[in-house]
């Protein structure tokens, strides 16, 4: 891809449509940060399990999640939005990002206590945002408004092949040094599929960073100018605070519905994996080798609502253009919530892919349809710093849930796991019924 001078925002300028190879190239990345993902929401509970964790602890274990995300992205999102060197834009968020990622990712499986191992998830998902964000506003910084849904759904494609990765990799370890007991800790074949994911994450971002490029601002001084009048760490919180009130009506709307949608699928991620193991498969404790077996058919359904995703996102495009974007959202994320309550009645475990079908529609409509109706009523010059606003909606549940369901779980659903994952479809189907507030418009 060639850069174009003027850059965006220059007067009469447009953004040249890019071909195929050109979006892939671009989007490449998102599938190293996946593998990285997929491999924190896989295997973190069972993780916590094998430290000595209880299903009432293993929320508030995951609140460095969303409070790294909640703290990261707006910062990243500003500070990308006022960088310009000879790296780009954007890309130097995604390296940094990555090396920090692989790094997290290789030392996650030798944790020796709780302490340890929450600790690294913290960096982990520190480091993903700081890659993560910048590739959301990517999209918008180089595809015209005809190539949004286009440029999003490519991202989710390549998030499904990502997840497949992830997903698939602790069976096929296992399948490789077979299903043993072990005497405590975390077994040492997470050791190898938490090794691999993390040459995949930083192999994947490379690619793009070395096959992409990036407008220059459109004005150099003009940019410098705004550089200097707004520099300084209390001039970003300040900004960031005040874009929040100032958001585009579509913006809150959809902002809304992501609300309720996350933490429908953060029980999914919290209690899906260790429920297979416990309820399902019936392993009467971590140590048990129906256990780890558990683990990996959980891993395995993972791995198929991805792969749903990854070929569900060639269809997106025409469905959107054709029934707009947020009946394409309402009609995904109604597939997901019946999928995750027939979690609760499934007579067994291949029945458990049914619902990971469901899953797997929504989720490739979730990781693009929310930011295609965003793309075109977010001014050009701040995407960055909307983008990671618009994650709060998406960490501010998650906190709220890692808060408070731990309770719940004890007091209310009496540790029951599968209960767990059916009321994570409640939310989901609260969240589709919200789509119909949603008003596509530009700003």
């Amino acid at each position: 891809m060639s850069v174009a001078t003027p850059g965006p925002g220059a007067a009469n300028w447009h953004k040249p449509p890019l071909n195929f190879w050109q979006i892939w190239n671009m989007s490449f990345g998102f599938l190293g940060i996946q593998v990285g993902w997929g491999m924190q929401m896989g295997n973190m509970s069972a993780i916590y399990e094998y430290l000595g964790a209880k299903p009432d602890e293993i929320p508030l274990l995951w609140l460095a999640a969303p409070m790294t995300g909640l703290i990261v992205q707006p910062i990243i999102g500003y500070m990308s939005d006022r960088t310009w060197n000879r790296w780009g834009r954007r890309k130097p968020y995604f390296t940094v990002g990555a090396i920090l990622a692989t790094l997290a990712l290789i030392a996650m499986p030798h944790s020796s206590a709780l302490w340890m191992a929450a600790g690294l998830l913290w960096i982990l998902d520190a480091s993903i945002n700081i890659s993560m964000e910048p590739f959301r506003a990517f999209v918008g910084d180089l595809l015209p408004e005809e190539q949004i849904n286009r440029g999003y759904t490519m991202q989710s494609m390549f998030i499904g092949i990502g997840n497949v990765i992830a997903a698939l990799l602790p069976a096929g370890i296992l399948a490789i040094f077979g299903n043993t007991e072990h005497t405590g800790g975390v077994p040492p074949y997470l050791v190898a599929v938490f090794t691999i994911g993390a040459l995949c994450y930083i192999g994947a971002v490379l690619y793009t960073v070395r096959t992409t490029k990036e407008y220059p601002p459109a004005d150099p001084e003009a940019f410098e100018k705004m550089k200097k009048e707004t520099a300084g760490f209390l001039n970003g919180v300040e900004e960031v605070f005040s874009n929040i009130f100032k958001m585009p009506s579509t913006m809150r709307q959809v902002a809304l519905v992501q609300f309720f949608t996350w933490p429908g699928l953060f029980l999914m991620w919290f209690y899906f994996t260790p429920a297979v193991a416990r309820d399902v498969l019936g392993a009467p404790d971590t140590a048990s080798p129906l256990y780890s077996e558990g683990v990996a058919w959980g891993n395995i359904c993972f791995g198929f609502y991805s792969a749903v995703c990854f070929a569900f996102s060639f269809l997106l495009p025409k469905i959107a253009d054709r029934y707009t974007r947020r009946y394409t959202h309402m009609i995904c994320l109604t597939a997901g919530a019946l999928g995750l309550l027939f979690v609760g009645v499934a007579p067994g475990k291949y029945w458990l892919l049914l619902s990971m079908l469901g899953v797997g529609i929504a989720w490739a409509s979730i990781l693009s349809m929310p930011y295609a109706m965003l793309a075109s009523t977010l001014p050009q010059d701040k995407l960055g710093v909307y983008m990671g606003i618009f994650n709060f909606f998406i960490v501010l549940p998650e906190i709220i849930a890692t808060l408070f369901f731990g309770w719940i779980m004890e007091h209310v659903l009496d540790n029951n796991r599968l209960a767990a994952v059916m009321v994570g479809g409640g939310l989901l189907a609260f969240a589709a019924l919200l789509c119909l507030q949603i008003r596509e418009k530009k700003a």
